[in-house]
């Protein structure tokens, strides 16, 4: 199975990260060799490196590990190839621009049939590779092109109902999706949790994400537990606490991380979760 990882922090914040030891986190030894990739926002564009190929072989790893990006949100993905070849068109995050935004999308999981079945054509927008991931994502593109070509940008409410109707599109697409996913689109970051192949007996349940959500004060001598294979670090100070919450597809801390619900959405802005939206049957 994939990994993912995303941060959403009020103040901007360097991050150091080492995929390869992330990808290692859980006991899952080895399998995560084909492609990586983060995205690095700064308003409302973004930074995107991603390579197909094993984080442990990366130079762009190495420049990611021995400089200083800073943001205050973070989009990432490592990859093990289910369907489309292991080459660069098939690499998380994928993105797209949408009313002077770039859109960014990484998944983890299937979406059996989705390339094939009539009801799920692409219309604006086209997949450049030949993942089901990247299909859903035009999918999610071509849904929401109408409110962003709007004169104002589209509410937050706006952006979820559209965000709901999708979900539920796409878990209705076969009893063997697994939909657990980052998107953002600059100014939020939308986490939705479903299924995944659990590392503690193969089975495949919930819960596909984990949320975290940690505060401290710059001038504080406690500091967070250490993540495994990210090291963050606040880029600078204003004087005022400083809020991260983060999404990964397991805990990576002996933190009381939360297991997200099978197809529950939160919202996460400025190192906050601001919205929750519960699966359709709570």
């Amino acid at each position: 199975m994939c990994e993912l990882f995303a941060m959403s922090s009020r103040l901007a914040a360097t991050i150091n990260f080492s995929l390869e030891e992330f990808a290692r986190h859980g006991g899952m030894q080895g399998p995560h060799k084909d492609g990586w990739g983060i995205a690095f926002y700064e308003e409302y564009d973004a930074l995107i490196l991603r390579a197909p190929e094993p984080a442990s072989e990366s130079q762009l790893v190495k420049y990611i590990e021995k400089n200083s990006f800073h943001s205050n949100l973070v989009l990432s993905h490592i990859r093990k190839a289910t369907h489309g070849e292991v080459c660069l068109k098939n690499t998380h995050p994928f993105s797209r621009e949408i009313g002077g935004r770039l859109h960014v999308f990484a998944h983890n999981g299937e979406f059996p049939g989705v390339r094939s079945h009539p009801d799920y054509k692409l219309n604006i927008f086209r997949a450049i590779g030949s993942t089901d991931s990247e299909h859903a994502f035009c999918l999610l593109m071509d849904c929401l092109t109408d409110v962003w070509l709007n004169p104002t940008p589209p509410s937050l409410e706006q952006r979820l109902s559209i965000l709901v109707t999708f979900t539920q599109r796409m878990e209705h697409l076969s009893p063997d999706v697994q939909a657990n996913f980052l998107y953002s689109d600059g100014e939020y970051l939308f986490v939705h949790g479903h299924v995944r192949r659990q590392a503690s007996d193969g089975m495949i349940r919930a819960p596909g994400l984990y949320t975290l959500c940690r505060s401290c004060h710059p001038n504080s001598n406690k500091r967070p537990s250490p993540i495994t294979g990210l090291r963050m670090q606040t880029f600078k100070h204003d004087g005022n606490r400083q809020y991260a919450a983060l999404a990964a597809s397991v805990p990576l801390t002996d933190e009381s991380w939360e297991p997200l619900l099978r197809g529950e959405i939160v919202v996460m802005q400025d190192g906050k979760i601001i919205k929750r939206v519960p699966p359709p049957s709570l």
